[in-house]
């Protein structure tokens, strides 16, 4: 198959990232000719400028629509893109200049409808960047299947980092209109629909996420509101593992409670464990910065997660409300644009 790329980029108001993005797009060790469609979603502060910037040195397709979330912008950039296979990005990412050719590399070897790739932090990267990376990606905390586990089964992209070819865009009818958890939701339609799925470790992005705690720990705590929705609507989606972060912080207040009635153990049990996260994380980026920033993102992390998880799974599965009127900050409209 000739793949021929369209970069699907959704924004919302942050024309910064997107003239960083576009510089790394720019700096692309790829021969081959691409298209980027950019979707601004509804944007107050656009990206108008960036664009006229870069039009120059990208073929760019620049569309304006009413905010209807991501997923909605995606479809909409992909049903107006002129490529056969979508690459679909976050507007905080920053690309390696040899991503283009890993891609087309790795799919041209073992072609698949869809795929994902992992995410790392730039050195140019803030400490705080750094650390909330780190506790997304480590073995220590996820598993590191959204690092770079290349032997993980059931893997699902996310769409910060994700390639879908046309034919599974047009089939499936592209992205819902949760969020998040429009990306999970895809893939496991996809993986129902008999197309194929993998993760490229070798296309991996420069993620930002983040950039204060209260910001992540909101993220990560609609994170957990939207996995019992997605284990509803796809009965054998469902893991132990999805417990661990409720089953972590319960364990940790059940400790602290403990401790004053002298049994210390189970507090030195999550003492080692934090004392081996501070030693990971300092090792792996090479900052004691970093690496104690990390142990408050990990608490975060499981707090926030852990707590929206146990919420949503007891309203969805006892309520008699459907998700959307549990929980409708997590749905947008779509857009009849």
């Amino acid at each position: 198959m000739l793949l021929n790329f369209s970069i699907i980029i959704p924004v919302y108001n942050r024309p910064d990232e997107v003239r960083d993005l576009f510089q790394s797009l720019v700096e692309q060790q790829y021969e081959k000719a691409f298209e980027i469609v950019l979707v601004e979603d509804g944007s107050a502060s656009t990206s108008e400028n960036v664009v006229e910037e870069f039009k120059t040195f990208l073929d760019i397709t620049y569309l304006f629509k009413p905010n209807s979330g991501p997923g909605d912008s995606r479809n909409y950039g992909m049903k107006k893109a002129r490529g056969n296979y979508f690459l679909i990005l976050d507007s905080d990412c920053i690309l390696p200049p040899a991503y283009l050719s890993e891609v087309d590399k790795a799919l041209s070897m073992q072609f698949v409808d869809c795929f994902g790739g992992p995410d790392t932090a730039h050195t140019s990267f803030t400490i705080l960047q750094r650390a909330i990376n780190y506790s997304m990606t480590s073995f220590w905390t996820t598993g590191g299947i959204r690092g770079h586990k290349s032997t993980a089964t059931g893997f699902q992209p996310r769409s910060f980092n994700m390639g879908l070819s046309k034919e599974a865009f047009t089939a499936s009818g592209g992205f819902g209109n949760i969020h998040p958890g429009e990306d999970p939701d895809l893939s496991l339609r996809l993986k129902q629909m008999g197309y194929s799925i993998r993760l490229i470790p070798e296309a991996f992005v420069y993620h930002k996420r983040r950039i204060s705690f209260r910001s992540f720990a909101i993220q990560v705590y609609k994170f957990g509101l939207a996995r019992p929705i997605l284990n509803k609507w796809h009965k054998n989606s469902s893991r132990i593992t999805f417990w661990f972060p409720t089953l972590f912080i319960l364990g940790l207040l059940l400790a602290l409670f403990a401790f004053f009635f002298t049994w210390s153990w189970p507090l030195w049990i999550y003492g080692i464990y934090f004392f081996l996260l501070l030693m990971d994380a300092w090792t792996k980026t090479g900052s004691l910065r970093i690496g104690l920033l990390a142990l408050p993102a990990v608490l975060i992390q499981f707090a926030g997660y852990g707590f929206g998880f146990l919420k949503s799974i007891i309203l969805v599965n006892f309520s008699k409300k459907k998700p959307r009127e549990l929980f409708p900050k997590l749905f947008f409209e779509p857009s009849t644009t």
